[in-house]
């Protein structure tokens, strides 16, 4: 990796911080247009598809890890996994139940279905920069973001990496599994727990929602205030 910086974020550490890092200091800049750039002792770089990213339940959604890996399992525990994430512009995750409990900071404009089975419902939570959320494990969720620009999340997820079977259980390994279907053997974190037939029911509910609504757009609030925010940045940039 070469120590000149890519283009544009020598400008995002002030005082070339970049060069002057302690060995094993990674520092990141989460741009408000939803880029990451990362700065360590040896460079600095943009991250993006083609480098250091994991694909994030979905085609075109992606995940760099902080915490943990994609082979994070009860098995093989980190406790944790902490991410950060990046979502399409006016795309959403498939529905989906995480085995372990989830908490999700938004750096955007977002929105976060939840089936309450409570009320027996879907109930859907707009969030905008700087709001956490958490999930609780087997809730069924789905994350979209409203913004015309890539979103970046933070995710934490307890005890799963995107590889084991139970980190996204969407509608249909739901309704596999209700029909006598189980993970890998070996694997079972929540099957003896879950009415897999009720879980795929409250995922097809969010499925059926997010289908006839459609992703909720931004406000024109919210845009105005995206605007000021970019401004905020570049202020705040040293030129």
């Amino acid at each position: 990796m070469s120590g000149r910086p890519h283009d544009g974020i020598s400008d995002a550490m002030p005082g070339g911080a970049w060069n002057m890092l302690p060995e094993g200091v990674e520092l990141y800049r989460l741009r408000p247009d939803g880029g990451i750039e990362l700065a360590d002792r040896e460079g600095a770089r943009e991250l993006g598809p083609e480098r250091e990213f994991l694909r994030f339940i979905d085609d075109g959604q992606f995940a760099h890890y902080l915490v943990g890996d994609a082979a994070t399992s009860p098995e093989r525990p980190s406790n944790a996994t902490v991410k950060l994430g990046v979502v399409g512009p006016r795309s959403a995750f498939t529905p989906h139940a995480h085995g372990g409990e989830h908490f999700v900071l938004s750096l955007g404009h977002a929105a976060c279905g939840l089936h309450d089975a409570d009320r027996d419902r879907v109930t859907e939570v707009p969030l905008t920069p700087g709001m956490l959320i958490r999930i609780p494990e087997m809730m069924p969720h789905s994350f979209a973001n409203r913004g015309t620009d890539p979103l970046t999340i933070l995710a934490a997820n307890t005890g799963y990496g995107i590889d084991h079977e139970d980190y996204a259980i969407t509608a249909g390994e739901a309704e596999r599994r209700a029909t006598g279907g189980t993970p890998t053997a070996g694997r079972v974190a929540v099957a003896t727990a879950t009415d897999y037939r009720a879980l795929a029911a409250a995922l097809r509910d969010i499925e059926r929602l997010q289908r006839d609504r459609g992703i909720a757009t931004t406000t024109v609030r919210e845009r105005l205030a995206e605007r000021l925010r970019r401004v905020a940045t570049a202020l705040e940039v040293r030129r």
